[in-house]
């Protein structure tokens, strides 16, 4: 059962958040999410271009990825465990929650994630390296009054 597909934002949408966090890179080289392994429940993300994050150092990379989803489903990015093992490495918000309706957002729905070195020593991720995993989950919903409210922007968007 398929409720997902991937795809990568406009070449013109890429290059404005990546020059934003200081990258420049040609959006067709990046690979989309898949796993790598037919028991694996983690689609990797990989990292576009080289990051260097010294100890306390926060850097977001901008995955040149989108996320069209059924509703009724959410995408968690998750750290890789063997980053957080080994480095020290983890999400600077613990848990990415993409929302089935993100990729409409203003940014085309791009997915960012934002890492934080919590280790003791400088780790260096390299263009092509697995660093993120994006699994899918069903969530339900609690009764409520009814929502119109519509998605704009990014981290944060929808608390403002």
């Amino acid at each position: 059962m398929s409720i997902a597909r991937f795809a990568r934002i406009s070449e013109k949408q890429y290059q404005q958040d990546a020059a934003a966090y200081g990258v420049k890179l040609d959006i067709s080289h990046i690979p989309l999410p898949c796993r790598a392994t037919t028991g694996s429940a983690g689609y990797d993300f990989v990292c576009p271009v080289e990051v260097t994050m010294r100890p306390g150092d926060t850097a977001v990379i901008p995955t040149g990825v989108r996320c069209f989803m059924e509703p009724g489903w959410v995408l968690l990015n998750c750290p890789r465990s063997s980053l957080g093992r080994k480095h020290g490495i983890r999400l600077a918000n613990t848990v990415g929650v993409i929302d089935s309706d993100y990729v409409h957002a203003d940014n085309e729905g791009h997915i960012l994630v934002m890492l934080v070195n919590g280790g003791d020593h400088e780790v260096t991720l390299r263009p092509g390296e697995r660093f993120c995993q994006g699994i899918f989950l069903p969530f339900g919903l609690a009764e409520e009054a009814e929502v119109t409210g519509e998605r704009s922007g990014g981290f944060g968007s929808t608390g403002k």
